[in-house]
């Protein structure tokens, strides 16, 4: 038994090595660097961000390294997550990002603000934060973005989901990916959503795709069935519903696609077929 016990630990330990050499931070001229920090998994995460854990397991966290640079009083923090894919990546990234930000070149898609430096590329969102006010660390802090940017493996694209939201209207930085719960409903998961203005109106448009036909019917199923619609199976569809906490919202779908438009009132379908008509062409 006793034995057995040690084989576990040795195996836990042996994993969280295979972790650790996953991630080898550069180094940073005039800066001495700590990577004695552990390893954060899923199981653990809390003990490090406490509760906005649940935001990074909700979008596939893998594991977290940490990395500080320091210089005198000088201080610069690097946390590296690494979620399931490019996707997931970018879903937590865009849950932290404002279209106010000043948007740099890094990795898919980055910024600064206040001391702080995050992009994101292939499956990692990163971090990098100093409280110094001395410009020369400020840039070195950047520099050292654009070092570990270039270190890390993985697409520097935006996911290509992106392409498929009309470009009239829409605001920009403002898309996000929701992996669950769209428009606060379990039975509706793994959505873009792009912000669009027209005029005085100001909507939200949430692109879903599936390449199982199961559960692409069963997400419109479930959506007809609460707004109290009888559900019709086919591959094409077009729906005004009614959504007790949302509204009025537009539904349509095509083949693997599931368009959904909220923050439109009841009589303005002509936009929505507009948008709807060129997502689904």
């Amino acid at each position: 038994m006793k034995n057995k016990i040690c084989l576990v630990f040795f195996l836990i330990f042996l994993s969280a090595s295979a972790f650790a050499q996953d991630i080898k931070f550069p180094d940073l001229k005039g800066y001495n660097k700590n990577t004695t920090t552990p390893v954060y998994l899923p199981e653990n995460l809390w003990d490090y961000i406490n509760g906005a854990a649940d935001t990074y397991l909700a979008y596939s966290f893998v594991d977290l390294h940490v990395a500080e640079y320091k210089s005198g009083k000088n201080v610069i923090k690097v946390e590296i997550y690494k979620q399931a894919d490019h996707t997931m990546a970018f879903g937590i990234y865009s849950t932290e990002r404002s279209s106010t930000f000043r948007f740099q070149n890094l990795g898919s898609q980055g910024y600064a603000i206040d001391g702080a430096t995050n992009f994101f590329k292939g499956n990692y969102y990163v971090k990098i934060r100093t409280y110094s006010k001395n410009e020369k660390t400020l840039k070195t802090a950047e520099s050292l973005a654009l070092k570990i940017a270039d270190m890390l493996p993985g697409s520097s694209e935006m996911p290509s989901a992106l392409a498929l939201f009309p470009e009239s209207g829409k605001k920009i930085n403002e898309e996000t990916y929701i992996n669950e719960s769209v428009l606060g409903h379990k039975f509706l998961n793994k959505a873009f959503r792009a912000n669009y203005e027209s005029g005085n109106d100001i909507f939200s448009i949430f692109i879903m795709e599936s390449i199982i036909p199961e559960e692409r019917r069963k997400s419109i199923e479930a959506y007809l069935t609460a707004a109290g619609i009888d559900s019709v199976d086919s591959e094409t569809g077009k729906y005004m519903l009614k959504d007790g906490y949302n509204g009025t919202i537009f539904m349509a779908w095509k083949e693997n696609r599931i368009v959904i438009i909220s923050g439109l009132s009841k009589d303005q379908s002509a936009i929505a077929d507009k948008y709807t008509s060129e997502i689904l062409k």
